[in-house]
């Protein structure tokens, strides 16, 4: 792993996907095959080592957001868009547990998505927030598929058991049900969307897999040698007209609503 301290100049930015973002890192320590943030990582930086093998520390984001939170409106925060806040080397630097002491101070509403259950370590502080959810990204139940695609990240049933501990103690929690993988993501659709309700979560968020630039042939090259079985099949999802998302869409609306879970879709 190659591993960089750099500074950065600004770490509160606004978003689309809640008021700001905060990125404590550039890179990620998941490898998730699938990752858009990849081709986006490379666009505005220098690095051209395969994605999953760097990490930039912005090792000065505490100072920087110290003195930015003082200027800004209040407003939702989302931790994190381009990495995960929680990967191994969060145990190091602890970056976003000197982030959230800050954003704590100025009870700045936060929503943390991750894939690691290191997330628990800082629960003493997430409690405090008077509005806060936590979501875990959940691909499959299936943990062999999972190691494929995110071989870093925790477990299924660690996630699982995480979102039940979270919900246990009062803290809004989600499933993001994503990217779904053709085919591996769908497989026994109603037991996965059953087990992931029964762990208390208060909406489940569902994404299909989105092929960012650069994206396509990586996986192509990925699912030819790990499920070479899908590749014509992913062929005609991905790069000729197809319903396959459109038909998945509406049975899992149709479990959800069954289940009387509150259901996103991002597509």
């Amino acid at each position: 792993m190659i591993v960089r301290e750099v500074e950065c100049k600004s770490v509160l930015n606004q978003s689309a996907l809640a008021d700001y973002c905060i990125n404590p890192y550039i890179g990620c320590q998941h490898a998730c095959k699938y990752c858009y943030a990849e081709s986006y990582t490379r666009r505005f930086t220098k690095h051209n080592e395969p994605w999953g093998t760097f990490i930039d520390v912005k090792i000065n984001a505490p100072t920087i957001l110290t003195h930015e939170i003082k200027h800004k409106p209040k407003g939702e925060v989302y931790i994190s868009s381009l990495t995960d806040p929680y990967q191994p080397i969060e145990q190091k630097y602890q970056l976003t547990r000197k982030l959230l002491e800050i954003l704590l101070k100025h009870q700045f509403p936060i929503t943390i998505q991750t894939k690691s259950t290191l997330v628990l370590r800082d629960l003493d502080l997430i409690k405090k927030f008077s509005q806060r959810q936590i979501g875990f990204t959940i691909t499959t139940l299936n943990d062999n598929i999972r190691k494929t695609f995110e071989p870093q990240s925790s477990t299924v049933e660690q996630k699982l058991q995480a979102l039940t501990e979270l919900h246990a103690v009062g803290i809004n929690t989600y499933a993001f049900f994503g990217p779904i993988l053709p085919y591996l993501s769908d497989q026994n659709l109603e037991e996965t969307l059953h087990t992931i309700a029964h762990t208390g979560i208060d909406c489940i968020i569902v994404d299909k897999l989105n092929l960012k630039p650069g994206l396509w042939p990586i996986l192509n090259t990925f699912i030819d040698k790990e499920q070479p079985d899908l590749h014509n099949k992913w062929e005609e999802i991905f790069l000729k007209k197809n319903t396959y998302y459109t038909d998945l869409k509406q049975k899992i609306d149709t479990i959800c609503r069954e289940l009387n879970l509150e259901c996103r879709f991002c597509y």
